[in-house]
């Protein structure tokens, strides 16, 4: 029997992910068919894109507020589609502002939601938990303690891994630009990833501090060369453009769509905030980590934020594995934390050593790839596709990940 899944990702990364997820999905049963929201990864999977959502992820707050009625008439397309009775689950992959709605649509014609990649209540936004209870019927946890916290919630909740480390895994990096670092490193050249974010505001906030970083480490450790990975073409043009007519003999290298092989080929990394962390903590890679926020935003925050920390894997580990610096105003004290920490990884080897030391234990147990299957395995297990026995399998692999 024909099982239709109406899928709804925003994010870029969400779009990636539940590609990953559609292809297990179809391995597993001809029969399944896919469409909702998402991206260009999506329909290259076999997804029926009801509309292109992740065109809408590149905005921030400010370009958000006109665009709410388009929002709604994008969710209005997802109520069509549950309408017609051809739905049978619909899965919801973070990007929660717009998901509640879609959650809460399709509750109205009774049909189960599932929620992967689930939004980061654990970390602020706790009273949401309601919504939750009200409206998804299952959380396909991708962190450990994340797994635990919606369990003590009350929500039917099972832990499957987070799908960063099947994309680490499967991704084959380009030899070409591996060769090309290596012409560094054969030149004794140390090098340094920087990524400065995969948005829009993310990059114009952050790019200046770490591009004023870059000129302090450069004249302080003249064997190191920077690679800039910037996620689209745009922000790398951005970020060319903000360099002044002295910057020309920076030792700094530009790449979009390289960010793998930077973090693969880098002795450490300076990054923005994000779950690439996880990809550094998998790679072995150490890394500073900064977040510039407007002073808005970072009051919000410190009010309402219940986590000791704004990187995955110190949140995992419980400790600081990735030295951190939230910043707000004044950009000079994130510039000399960058300075600093990305200095003590070149300089300091006991230092450096004891952090691959730590990111490896994690990665050992943490970062191992398998989520996208066991995801699709607990999907096919609730609509009847996969056998008992096989679902129940499925739950074993998923508990020994949980230990």
């Amino acid at each position: 029997m024909t099982k239709t899944i109406f899928f709804s990702a925003g994010e870029p990364s969400g779009d990636q992910h539940t590609a990953r997820l559609i292809e297990a999905l179809a391995d597993r049963h001809p029969k399944f068919r896919f469409r909702g929201f998402g991206g260009p990864e999506m329909r290259r999977a076999g997804c029926k894109l009801d509309y292109e959502l992740t065109q809408m992820a590149v905005m921030g707050i400010v370009e958000v507020l006109p665009q709410l009625r388009k929002f709604f008439s994008i969710a209005d397309l997802a109520t069509d589609a549950f309408a017609s009775g051809q739905v049978d689950a619909v899965v919801l992959v973070d990007f929660p502002g717009f998901n509640w709605h879609i959650a809460k649509r399709a509750k109205k014609f009774g049909i189960p939601v599932y929620y992967y990649l689930p939004p980061q209540l654990w970390a602020w936004g706790r009273w949401r938990i309601r919504k939750m209870r009200r409206y998804v019927d299952h959380v396909l946890s991708v962190l450990p303690f994340e797994h635990q916290w919606y369990s003590d919630q009350g929500l039917n909740t099972q832990f499957v891994g987070h799908p960063f480390f099947d994309a680490v895994a499967e991704r084959p990096l380009d030899p070409t630009v591996l060769r090309r670092f290596e012409e560094h490193r054969s030149r004794g050249r140390r090098l340094v990833a920087v990524l400065p974010g995969s948005r829009q505001h993310e990059v114009h906030r952050n790019w200046p501090v770490m591009l004023e970083a870059i000129r302090r480490l450069a004249a302080q450790h003249r064997d190191v060369h920077f690679l800039v990975a910037a996620f689209r073409d745009s922000h790398c043009l951005w970020c060319r453009d903000q360099m002044n007519p002295a910057d020309a003999s920076l030792p700094i290298d530009f790449f979009v769509g390289k960010t793998s092989e930077a973090i693969e080929a880098a002795e450490c990394a300076m990054m923005v905030s994000g779950s690439v962390s996880l990809e550094l903590m998998a790679r072995n890679t150490p890394a500073a980590v900064i977040y510039r926020a407007g002073r808005v935003l970072y009051a919000t925050g410190r009010a309402l934020v219940r986590v000791p920390s704004i990187t995955l894997p110190n949140l995992i580990a419980g400790k600081t594995v990735f030295p951190e610096f939230a910043s707000v105003g004044n950009p000079e004290p994130a510039v000399r934390f960058l300075r600093d920490s990305v200095g003590r990884m070149l300089t300091d080897h006991s230092y450096r050593q004891q952090l691959g030391t730590q990111l490896q234990e994690l990665r050992l147990r943490y970062g191992r790839p398998g989520a996208t299957g066991r995801t699709a395995d607990v999907l096919s297990q609730s609509l009847g596709i996969l056998p008992t026995a096989c679902g129940e399998a499925a739950n074993c692999e998923t508990e020994r990940a949980a230990a």
